[in-house]
């Protein structure tokens, strides 16, 4: 199968890394363990849904950072956990502004950021780590929704053409994951309607645009707060990104595209089957990892039991699947957090062989 060459963005033109708002949580031991140049060192690199707001995840990570702290104080492994904006949710990560002849983002657009971003990432860049300027051990990708799609995409492309030479992508864990058919979900219509009725298809984003702008900002967070039940750091990321010049634009671009595009299944069988690039401490460890939701409104049921019946088909594929029965709710950065980290917290441990 040939490699998947997407023809070159011309605009908008997506700016540096630096001017996508990310977020960083290193492994604090390295630098205090006189021994830590012989630790296994990983890099965690988490994918954010739709909104692509990293900041909607900041509970949810320090969670994760602080479990990870005490697999590092009783193993011989590292970790560093990074994530960052989709781009075109921050104002500043794009130029020119969004119009009818820059249109945002695509979902195609997103997976070649996100894979550029992963192998700039895969260098280790921290004052006192031993082992700085070099490349990671293994590198977890990490996905929520259609990040866990953007992270699967990831893989089969880095299986297929191998151009980014010591990136060494060991797992990938998938959170609430939209990987097949998400129009058919119970949200994923709704959108669907709203892609294929070409009056709304032109104009939703502007109709909702100039419905907030009558608003000012606290009178949006005051209603956000108890109308969607949010948590202090979600509703200022939603207003945040609500009241952005073309946050707003960006999501339903990408929503749409995010129907037309993530249909029937598109990986090889080759992809759940791949063997490890280097040598794994746990030869039995699992390659993918999936904890999908019991009733997830942006995931079909009869989708998500078709994508698990063909997994159980190849038994060869490295692949361990989850349905969660707490009724966590597909987004679950915003109060479900710690309950979430403590479940991936022993995939991880896994994968490093901790």
């Amino acid at each position: 199968m040939a490699a998947h060459n997407p023809p070159p963005r011309r605009y908008p033109v997506a700016r540096s890394n630096t001017q996508v708002p990310s977020l960083h949580y290193p492994s604090e031991i390295i630098t205090k363990d006189k021994n830590s140049a012989a630790r296994r060192q990983y890099l965690v690199f988490f994918i954010p849904g739709n909104p692509g707001l990293a900041d909607y995840y900041v509970p949810f990570l320090t969670a994760l950072r602080q479990l990870l702290n005490e697999t590092e104080a009783k193993t011989s492994c590292a970790f560093h956990i990074r994530t960052q904006n989709l781009i075109g949710f921050d104002d500043a990560d794009h130029e020119p502004p969004f119009s009818n002849d820059a249109p945002p983002f695509s979902l195609e657009d997103q997976i070649c950021h996100i894979y550029d971003s992963v192998f700039e990432a895969n260098m280790i860049s921290q004052a006192g780590n031993p082992r700085n300027g070099r490349t990671f051990d293994g590198v977890i990708l990490m996905g929520h929704s259609v990040g866990a799609y953007i992270a699967m995409e990831i893989f089969h492309r880095h299986h297929l053409a191998q151009e980014k030479r010591g990136l060494n992508l060991k797992t990938g864990i998938m959170l609430f994951p939209t990987i097949t058919h998400i129009a058919k979900s119970r949200n994923g219509w709704k959108m669907d309607w709203l892609r294929t009725t070409p009056f709304l298809d032109r104009h939703a984003h502007r109709i909702a645009r100039r419905f907030l702008d009558l608003w000012p900002s606290w009178v949006l967070q005051g209603i956000i707060r108890p109308a969607m039940g949010f948590a202090d750091h979600g509703t200022a990321a939603t207003t945040r990104w609500i009241t952005s010049r073309d946050g707003l634009w960006q999501t339903l671009h990408l929503g749409k595209d995010e129907m037309g595009t993530i249909t029937e299944e598109r990986w090889s069988e080759e992809l759940w089957e791949i063997a490890d690039e280097v040598d794994s401490p746990n030869a039995s460890v699992d390659k993918f990892y999936f904890l999908f939701g019991q009733n997830d409104e942006w995931v079909g049921e009869k989708s998500r039991d078709e994508f698990i019946r063909r997994r159980k088909e190849h038994a060869q594929g490295r692949t361990r699947i989850v349905i969660d029965e707490n009724k966590i709710p597909h987004a679950f950065c915003i109060h479900h957090s710690e309950l979430v980290a403590q479940k991936i917290k022993p995939w991880i441990e896994e994968v490093a062989g901790a």
